[in-house]
């Protein structure tokens, strides 16, 4: 197989030796970018253009035009299984994410099924291969899917930015409900990234973005428990290659050690987690993935290049960690702050790792 040009990523999420902190971004190919908007618009909405591969691959390359990123990341959204399984996505203008039939009823639950990735989400696995060919082993490619409880949230809201009245009800009322959808939900996740990684993802990350919302014996029970069981399911090796995982849980910083437990090779953090103590408490473990506040993207040029040294000089010496953002990048974001960034993150690094 074909080397990498660039696998600093893949050996930083494996506390490898590398010459300086890899960087990508969360939603690098995104609204914040002009090339994007205009992509979108030629696609017609955001559904049509997660759906079409070549718009997928187009998107997807657009930031490692304009930034030298360590990683390309699929370009689709976290949703794309609750729409296979039959629960009708689609996009509100301005209003973010909403499902036709939200999951209420008990018979609707119980007929829930796991989609067969190679017939329903075939635009996904179709966009991944092609993506992989358009990098031309210059750079690694990241799948993704969202966590069962994260999809669950949409899947029974029926919408995004709720104040989980729905789920919670569910969670406490009938607990086994929920379990049941979150079941089928992690064995979707499991078939939906293996099928990723066949098809050429050579690392996979799982967001969940809602674990936080939960309390913390129900993040163990309702999250965690569904999270560990698609780790082991997943393709460690693919041709030869070993294929990391990484798990990000927004507001997760209470449960560090129990995700690195998990058997995940990296954990996402936050930009409330201070990124010396998650190196103290799991460091030894696992790869760190993080984590600046997203909102310092807004300040001026010398005040970003502060904040990539404070968290760089967090993590200190030695290798397994990954620059990245907190969360996703702003579409507020002007353009030339991610290459300050990026730039940043590579020139301050290398003393790190010498």
């Amino acid at each position: 197989m074909k080397k990498l040009k660039n696998d600093t990523l893949l050996r930083a999420l494996l506390r490898q030796p590398t010459e300086y902190t890899p960087v990508w971004l969360m939603r690098q190919a995104g609204r914040y970018l002009s090339e994007y908007n205009q992509t979108r618009a030629r696609a017609g909405n955001f559904l049509a253009l997660c759906k079409n591969p070549n718009f997928a691959t187009e998107v997807t390359m657009q930031p490692l035009a304009r930034f030298p990123l360590d990683a390309a990341i699929l370009f689709s959204d976290i949703l794309t299984i609750p729409d296979a399984m039959g629960l009708g996505l689609y996009f509100a203008e301005g209003e973010g994410p909403k499902f036709e039939r939200p999951l209420r009823e008990e018979r609707e639950i119980y007929a829930l099924s796991v989609p067969d990735p190679a017939v329903h989400l075939r635009y996904v696995i179709d966009a991944v291969s092609q993506i992989r060919g358009a990098l031309n082993n210059q750079i690694p490619l990241i799948g993704f899917s969202g966590s069962p409880f994260t999809l669950a949230c949409y899947m029974v809201e029926g919408c995004g930015g709720t104040d989980f009245r729905q789920i919670k009800t569910m969670l406490y009322q009938r607990p086994e409900l929920l379990h049941h959808i979150l079941n089928i939900n992690a064995q979707a996740v499991i078939a939906y990234l293996n099928a990723q990684i066949e098809s050429g993802a050579q690392a996979v990350m799982i967001f969940d973005t809602w674990g936080g919302a939960l309390s913390h014996a129900a993040y163990r029970e309702f999250s965690l428990h569904y999270i560990n069981q698609i780790v082991a399911g997943l393709k460690r090796e693919h041709n030869g290659q070993r294929i990391p995982s990484i798990i990000f849980t927004k507001g997760g910083g209470l449960w560090l050690e129990a995700i690195a437990e998990s058997g995940c090779d990296a954990v996402g953090l936050d930009w409330t987690t201070d990124i010396a103590e998650a190196r103290r408490r799991i460091g030894h473990k696992v790869s760190l993935q993080g984590n600046l506040d997203p909102a310092v993207l807004f300040a001026a040029p010398e005040i970003i290049t502060t904040e990539v040294e404070k968290i760089l000089t967090g993590y200190g010496h030695g290798h397994g960690h990954v620059f990245n953002l907190g969360h996703g990048i702003s579409q507020f974001t002007p353009p030339e702050s991610a290459l300050v960034l990026v730039e940043a993150v590579h020139t301050l690094s290398r003393k790190y790792h010498q």
